[in-house]
């Protein structure tokens, strides 16, 4: 006999690419949602065929079938959090706009611009896109400095330009951003901001190179964080705990960039 009084855990849903690598996109979404204690799902916009030394091919799934997908898992089980990844098309964005903007839960957006190996993943026709109908939605939304620029033209050059950055973001309409100043010389520092409420968080600089999954994890785990009940500086805090722990332990995989370790908390 099963136990009947079984506790369902906090739904988190990810809707994003497929990584066959296992390092990033849903595979990392996933892995990082089991992690934290919550029961992810998933929606996936797009099939990658990619490794260790970058992304060999990239195929889009038909709209219908992304917003059947995001129909069945709203319509029956519900999220307590989402968190978007690579929607590399204007129409996909649009799709996936459509499906929450009437739909009550957080919403992290990663919005996903470029690949650890320098590879393009969204058309530069879904930057609008994203900027006009997804970004207006998120409760927090993440970008690194590449991904800043792609959005608001803004160029960071040094840390005293993270504030800019955020306040150019959260013109786009997120409540917060959470600006990545990992690629900066320098400590790394992040900075979270809804444009009155601001917090820094510092990490040591780790010597590893095995770095792939890094964006999806974040945002995956402040996802998480969020669904079981923290606010978004409580949430953010504790997702980056999670990561720095993860990027300690990146392992090598295949000849190229190794995946951060999901699991390091069990290790």
């Amino acid at each position: 006999m099963g136990d009947m009084t079984a506790l369902t855990p906090p739904c988190v849903l990810t809707v994003a690419g497929s990584d066959s690598g296992g390092g990033a996109g849903i595979q990392a979404d996933l892995k990082t949602m089991m992690a934290l204690g919550v029961h992810g799902m998933s929606v996936i916009a797009a099939v990658t065929a990619q490794n260790s030394l970058g992304v060999q091919g990239y195929w889009e799934l038909p709209p219908e079938a992304v917003r059947a997908q995001l129909d069945a898992v709203l319509g029956d089980i519900g999220a307590r959090a989402v968190k978007t990844g690579m929607l590399a098309s204007p129409v996909l964005v649009e799709t996936v706009a459509d499906a929450l903007a009437s739909y009550d839960a957080p919403v992290v957006v990663d919005p996903v611009g470029v690949s650890k190996h320098g590879d393009a993943l969204l058309a530069p026709e879904a930057v609008e896109t994203m900027r006009t109908r997804l970004l207006p939605l998120a409760t927090v939304v993440t970008p690194n400095l590449w991904e800043v620029e792609q959005l608001t033209s803004v160029k960071v050059e040094d840390e005293s330009g993270l504030r800019g950055a955020a306040e150019a973001v959260l013109e786009l309409g997120p409540a917060w951003a959470l600006i990545k100043g990992g690629h900066l010389p320098g400590a790394p520092v992040d900075l979270l901001t809804d444009g009155t409420n601001e917090y820094r968080f510092a990490a040591e600089r780790l010597d590893n190179r095995h770095t792939h999954g890094t964006g999806c994890t974040l945002a995956s785990a402040i996802a998480s964080r969020l669904a079981l009940g923290d606010d978004v500086p409580e949430a953010v805090g504790k997702a980056k705990e999670y990561v720095t722990g993860a990027i300690a332990r990146g392992f090598p995989l295949g000849a190229g960039i190794g995946p951060v370790d999901h699991a390091w908390r069990w290790r």
